[in-house]
């Protein structure tokens, strides 16, 4: 039964992804999961568990929409990884507070409260405006050069 949730969340999710022209969010994910895994493996059980007992079925249901429940289980790792807040930026750079049906193509970080730690992507639109792209370097990358800048 699981496997067949897993199959028909998978197709649902790869369907939504190809309609909307979003980046596929699950490789940032892992590499948060990795951390996780290294930092606190509780915390790490209690997300593999949710992603298993929640995302995938909610998503195979059909209860869910696959790329809103994908980007809050992505802030959901963001939020174990580190505290902090959940922002949406608009396409004029503008911050938003999270909600979960935020657009799609709106960039999605979340703001450790550590100064010195850098802002994790939880979604990222396939094609950035100019803001949300000088705001993923800024906040990100920690590059003070605008992209595509010399």
């Amino acid at each position: 039964m699981q496997e067949a949730n897993r199959e028909v969340a998978d197709r649902l999710f790869q369907e939504a992804l190809q309609d909307s022209g979003v980046r596929d969010p699950r490789e940032l994910y892992r590499d948060v999961l990795r951390e996780l895994k290294r930092r606190d493996p509780d915390g790490y059980d209690r997300l593999v568990t949710h992603f298993q007992a929640v995302l995938i079925p909610s998503i195979a249901s059909g209860k869910a929409k696959p790329l809103q429940a994908w980007r809050e289980y992505g802030r959901l790792l963001a939020e174990a990884v580190a505290e902090g807040r959940t922002v949406a930026i608009d396409g004029t750079g503008k911050a938003h507070p999270y909600a979960p049906d935020a657009p799609m193509e709106w960039l999605v970080l979340h703001l450790p409260e550590a100064m010195t730690a850098r802002a994790l992507v939880v979604s990222l639109p396939s094609e950035p405006s100019s803001a949300q792209g000088a705001t993923y370097a800024l906040l990100v990358k920690g590059s003070h050069r605008m992209p595509g800048a010399g």
